[in-house]
């Protein structure tokens, strides 16, 4: 599906534009990127390109939004790319510790969120490869913190604010104490160490999400969305050229975003096809899939 898409991506580049006016219009939004190899011209050889995408999804709590997910291609990961694609948006963005967001933060215009996913992983792999009781004690004590995002999602907004700071915020004032406790008990080169210290760096700016309903606990949404391209990177290995990585962005903002809403990829894009050459494109949103949707229902 994604290479008949991108057979097509001339003419279905504005609606993968209009899917981002769309992700970068929300309050809150979800950032990931992973590598994707591109074939270097001249050599034969390849070179590692970036993949990023930027999710928004309000479902958890119930806001009246579609969720959609707009992917860009990038030659590299150097931090102004980001900077490229966020110059106008204003709000939260989901993320893990990528410096190259800094420049973002900054500015003032996006406010940092951090990921629990990201925290909850070191110590994961640390009690896999040591047994450590520590880490184990950790990992139990975050998944209370995911015990009441799970009573919480689908309620509104100021719902899950109170539940946070009801059973939320005591579990992570524990933690915070408790792993600064262990820090000076363990040696300071050892893996633990290195999970303790990234967590209690890591907290300051995952404490938002207890006060803003429509934050989350983690990153996952960017994540799950980045399943899309780690599957197609099994297939495909690589991407021809900076364009083909281009054509390979639109082909999975279409496909993902159809996804998120419970639409038929191929159904919507078929129907899209028929219609787009004569459509203006002052009104390209009314072929967005949610309106599909809106059609077949």
């Amino acid at each position: 599906l994604c290479d008949w898409v991108g057979k097509s991506a001339a003419l279905l580049e504005p609606i993968a534009d209009a899917i981002g006016r769309h992700v970068l219009n929300g309050p809150a939004i979800f950032a990931d990127d992973t590598p994707l190899k591109m074939q270097a011209p001249g050599n034969g050889r390849t070179k590692t390109a970036r993949i990023w995408t930027y999710v928004r999804d309000e479902r958890a709590w119930l806001g009246p939004d579609p969720p959609a997910a707009w992917y860009r291609f990038t030659v590299d990961r150097k931090g102004q790319h980001s900077a490229e694609h966020l110059a106008d948006y204003e709000g939260w963005m989901h993320a893990d510790g990528y410096s190259g967001f800094n420049d973002l933060y900054r500015s003032g215009n996006v406010r940092e969120v951090a990921c629990m996913a990201h925290i909850r992983r070191k110590f994961v792999d640390v009690f896999q490869a040591e047994s450590s009781v520590i880490a184990e004690e950790a990992i139990k004590r975050i998944a209370g913190l995911y015990a009441v995002e799970k009573d919480g999602r689908g309620r509104p907004p100021e719902e899950r604010v109170q539940l946070r700071q009801d059973r939320a915020k005591p579990i992570l004032d524990d933690l915070e104490s408790w792993l600064q406790a262990q820090l000076p008990r363990v040696s300071g080169k050892s893996e633990l160490a290195k999970a303790i210290r990234y967590a209690l760096s890591r907290f300051k700016k995952l404490r938002p999400y207890l006060d803003h309903g429509c934050l989350e606990a983690d990153n996952n949404c960017a994540e799950r969305a980045m399943k899309t391209v780690a599957l197609g990177r099994k297939n495909f290995l690589f991407v021809g050229s900076e364009g083909g990585g281009k054509a390979a962005a639109i082909a999975y903002t279409l496909v993902e975003t159809a996804k998120l809403n419970g639409i038929d990829p191929q159904a919507w894009l078929t129907d899209v096809l028929s219609r787009i050459a004569a459509h203006k494109i002052t009104r390209i949103d009314e072929l967005l899939p949610w309106r599909y949707a809106t059609t077949v229902a």
